[in-house]
């Protein structure tokens, strides 16, 4: 389900859908495997792919991809690590171009591109910009730090000057902050205590849910949400209580 308030739309959904441990948590036990994606589809909005970070695809898979979801439905794809945790970052534009091929595939279902870098890549704001001039479109880009040397006003400046967008990550090693670099805004959920199994709070979905609030009064006019606390189905259930609370 979309989320539509005034002149804002928001789209929340799991990092990923084909999870064997969701079965009988998430997916019905009687449903078969081969249509897990039509079950996800009837729930959410939209999806962040983490596979595009591990390995390539064909272009037939992004085409079938494409022809699965609703007319309202967006993907969200994770750039190759081969990019961001090989070069870091560092003359990638023909390996961008290559992935924007692929990517465009998904047409107007192409929500954003995850560029997630490595907490170990230094902190050169020059090899940032380089990196997502490369794109097409460097305001599809949503830009996941992975470490804290990055959290600077010069970053800030620079993701206003190209039009792309801040992640908001929570996990053990960040907190959710209130940047807003573009009209666009990008709240990724791994678990606040620990990585990828836990589950958020009544309270701590609440204060989610303000944070979108605030963002959306902040100009932000589509906002994305993506629960990647997958163990333990954690991440669809924690989605569907934050689409519950964001639609009362």
């Amino acid at each position: 389900m979309v989320m539509k308030n005034t002149g804002s739309t928001t789209y929340i959904g799991t990092s990923g859908w084909s999870y064997p441990h969701w079965k009988g948590v998430f997916y019905p036990d009687d449903w078969p495997k081969s249509r897990w994606f039509e079950y996800y589809r009837s729930k959410f909005s939209t999806v962040e792919i983490n596979s595009t970070f591990y390995r390539s695809f064909k272009d037939q898979t992004y085409q079938n991809w494409y022809e699965k979801a609703p007319n309202d439905f967006k993907y969200v794809l994770k750039a190759p690590k081969w990019i961001t945790h090989r070069k870091y970052l560092k003359e990638v534009e023909p390996d961008i171009e290559t992935f924007w091929q692929s990517a465009s595939l998904l047409k107007e279902k192409l929500g954003m591109i995850l560029l997630q870098l490595a907490p170990s890549t230094p902190y050169d704001p020059h090899r940032l910009r380089r990196a997502l001039s490369a794109f097409q479109d460097c305001r599809t880009v949503a830009v996941e730090f992975r470490h804290e040397r990055w959290l600077t006003r010069e970053t800030k400046s620079l993701l206003q000057e190209m039009g792309s967008t801040f992640c908001n990550a929570d996990s053990p090693k960040s907190e959710l902050n209130d940047w807003l670099t573009l009209d666009t805004a990008y709240i990724r959920l791994h678990g606040h205590e620990h990585w990828y199994g836990y589950e958020y709070s009544n309270r701590e979905l609440k204060n989610i849910g303000e944070l979108i609030k605030k963002m959306e009064s902040g100009g932000a006019k589509h906002v994305y949400v993506f629960f990647n606390n997958d163990i333990g189905g954690f991440a669809p259930k924690n989605a569907l209580a934050l689409m519950d609370m964001m639609a009362r």
